[in-house]
């Protein structure tokens, strides 16, 4: 079963890009695990409120382009819900399995996420309340999309 990741910006460093590469080679087992990278709005230094929603939304937009209707849609957000490996490894068994073939995981830009695609969502996950870099998120959230299927499998990867 495919899996998408839809991030903002493109991914610059090749030591980030290497372990992704490496979660993508291992997902193949279970399905294709694609990234789909929407261009980050360039935007000044010290924005006003207005402006940064202006940025959210235009990104916000490129991101939706990126969803189908069908599709289970998972957003990374700092207030989302804190889980455990186990249970995202269950929670994507338990959307597989009632008929969401496709969840595509979201990463915002680095002034978060539109106010459409929090609405368009049918799960807010968060990593914790600790900042990462974008690009880091990306290869966590790869690990993680990973180690779930590993863990469905039954493997000892987790242990």
């Amino acid at each position: 079963m495919p899996q998408k990741i839809v991030c903002v910006g493109k991914l610059k460093e090749k030591y980030l890009k290497s372990a992704i590469d490496e979660y993508q080679k291992r997902m193949q087992r279970f399905g294709k695990l694609n990234i789909v990278e929407v261009p980050d709005e360039k935007a000044p230094q010290n924005m006003s409120d207005k402006e940064i929603e202006q940025v959210k939304d235009k990104e916000g937009e490129k991101i939706l382009s990126k969803i189908n209707d069908q599709d289970f849609v998972i957003t990374l957000e700092i207030l989302g819900k804190e889980i455990s490996s186990e249970k995202l490894a269950q929670n994507i068994k338990d959307w597989t399995t009632y008929g969401h073939s496709s969840l595509v995981f979201v990463i915002g830009g680095s002034n978060g996420l539109s106010e459409a695609v929090m609405k368009r969502s049918n799960y807010a996950l968060s990593f914790g309340k600790m900042t990462l870099p974008h690009q880091l998120m990306r290869v966590v959230l790869c690990e993680q999309i990973y180690r779930a299927f590993m863990i469905n499998s039954g493997s000892a990867y987790h242990k």
